[in-house]
């Protein structure tokens, strides 16, 4: 559906360029709250994303001619690297360095370093938005071409949004993430009583390897952290970066401004010792999503302690959903471990556009051949399912 005389794409160099309001009123019942301008905001406003970040901000936005009002928009970033996304295509950049040719910059519709599904493109249900919808993908070819980009890229899109992206012409590919699924458990027994008894054991014994060293945890919603809480969350979440020889994507400002801005959708969970902090992890909940989620999100310690990462960023978090109801913990992106925790994998897909017809043909081969090993992969997960065989969850 092309463009026509009543409506217009422009490219917005900063999220602040539409109000929060604007943003926050085309998002679908089934987003985020990575998705809300306050999130992406704090992301620019502290400098995680923009500028010398390799993050460099062009959401498209669609507006009737002539209006300050848009009825689409898709947060999207022109990368210069890979790093962040959580859908790994380091192999494809260097194949087009060997033949010449620049894969970066790039063009990338996804949530900056969170590997969670959803809405990818925001519409106003007054106006057309199947049309909408279309005119913002044609537009993102369209940026691809007049600025010779490599591709496009949109990562974890909702189902609604991934048929109307393979609708043209983009391709698919899954990966694999591992959530836990609340089957309506009282209490944490109910929930460990589901496992058979080798990982039932594991994680009474790993429980009780954190108990007897001392540790006790304090769990604190968003409105009754203090700045000083955040500090020492930042202080965890940067040490797991440099314990892996790496630098951390986000700034204690931008978690210091989120806990302002979104303290509703933040959980914190402190593990202590001796009366004093030595590690915590975060949860962003989202109860008014049509299945309520906790999406686990960063830990970190400042002190060793054997199973301490399990217990605090995995059997808290667990217990936290259980007395709260919420029905489904991500726990993110990779980690087989997790499998051993009580965590399911779930296969998610992304969607690709490549400009260069012959290397598009031969990334859509190599995804083919690559989604049928992650269905083994998966079909093999399942035959080491921590739970009962006599054991069935919806």
């Amino acid at each position: 559906m092309p463009l026509n005389d009543s409506v217009e794409l422009r490219v917005l160099n900063s999220i602040h360029a539409v109000s929060a309001q604007q943003w926050d009123r085309l998002l679908p019942s089934n987003s985020t709250p990575f998705l809300r301008h306050a999130f992406l905001s704090a992301l620019e406003d502290c400098g995680c994303v923009g500028k010398q970040t390799g993050w460099q901000i062009a959401h498209l936005a669609v507006f009737n001619r002539g209006a300050n009002e848009p009825i689409g928009l898709m947060p999207l970033y022109l990368k210069t690297h890979s790093y962040g996304e959580y859908v790994f295509d380091w192999s494809l950049a260097e194949a087009y360095s060997q033949n010449g040719m620049a894969y970066y910059p790039k063009a990338l519709c996804s949530i900056p370093f969170t590997p969670v599904q959803g809405s990818r493109i925001l519409l106003d249900p007054a106006h057309n938005p199947d049309h909408t919808r279309q005119w913002l993908i044609q537009g993102l070819k369209q940026l691809l071409i007049q600025n010779k980009l490599s591709s496009a890229h949109i990562l974890f899109p909702d189902p609604e949004t991934q048929k109307a992206l393979l609708a043209q012409d983009f391709m698919v590919r899954d990966s694999v993430q591992f959530h836990w699924k609340n089957a309506g458990y009282t209490h944490m027994d109910a929930f460990l009583s589901q496992l058979n008894m080798k990982r039932r054991k594991n994680i009474r014994r790993e429980r009780s390897q954190v108990a007897d060293a001392g540790v006790t945890f304090l769990h604190q919603p968003g409105r009754q952290a203090n700045p000083s809480d955040w500090s020492f969350f930042y202080r965890c979440y940067a040490n797991t970066y440099i314990e892996h020889h790496s630098s951390p994507y986000l700034n204690e400002d931008f978690f210091q401004l989120w806990a302002e801005r979104m303290p509703d959708y933040l959980h914190l969970i402190l593990a202590q010792k001796n009366g004093r902090s030595i590690a915590a992890s975060l949860l962003v909940v989202d109860r008014s999503a049509p299945i309520s989620t906790a999406y686990g999100r960063y830990w970190g310690s400042t002190e060793y302690v054997p199973c301490l990462h399990f217990e605090t960023a995995y059997y808290q978090a667990i217990e936290y959903c259980i007395r709260e109801g919420i029905q489904v913990l991500e726990g993110g992106a990779q980690g087989q471990h997790k499998m051993a925790r009580g965590f399911l994998p779930v296969t998610v897909q992304s969607a690709h556009w490549i400009q260069d017809a012959q290397f598009s043909e031969a990334v859509a081969r190599f995804l083919e051949r690559e989604r049928d090993g992650i269905s083994a992969y998966v079909d093999e997960l399942a035959e080491h399912s921590p739970l009962k065989s006599t054991t069935v969850l919806e």
